[in-house]
């Protein structure tokens, strides 16, 4: 498995800011709000996906929520499956990831594992949890039901 590039860095920071575009103003409104969170891409690595081909899977931190999350490897066009499932195999079992748009431009596959993060001390600790949810779907022999 190679290494990411400094432009899939890119793209995943410009996930990240996209969510922040899109959702922050509503997110501060939510009783849920963790306002020492920021939206953030974490532990994305290459993924071959037998229907889809060559992915990126990782987390994606947001003051609200932690997520699963799948995007093309190389740019990524327009989304023709908004609302739609796709079922991610990963060593620990089967994800149902939705399609979402997050902004006018980005969108990804993905599957919330947790929707309150209000507990969450620091963003270094929010990273240790998205280290955590990699580790645990990436491992073999724990499987999931459709979460982490």
């Amino acid at each position: 498995m190679h290494a990411l590039t400094p432009e899939h860095y890119a793209r995943l920071r410009r996930l990240a800011e996209a969510w922040t575009h899109a959702h922050l103003r509503e997110a501060k409104a939510a009783p849920l709000f963790n306002p020492r969170l920021a939206a953030d891409a974490l532990c994305f690595q290459h993924h071959d996906d037998p229907v889809l081909g060559e992915q990126m899977v990782g987390a994606l931190v947001t003051p609200v929520s932690l997520w699963l999350v799948m995007v093309p490897a190389s740019e990524m066009g327009e989304p023709t499956e908004v609302g739609r499932r796709h079922w991610l195999t990963l060593p620990s079992g089967d994800y149902p990831l939705e399609t979402v748009l997050l902004g006018e431009t980005q969108w990804c596959r993905r599957l919330v594992i947790l929707d309150d993060l209000s507990d969450v001390a620091s963003r270094q600790e929010a990273s240790r949890l998205a280290q955590q949810l990699m580790e645990r779907v990436m491992a073999a022999g724990e499987k999931g039901e459709g979460g982490a």
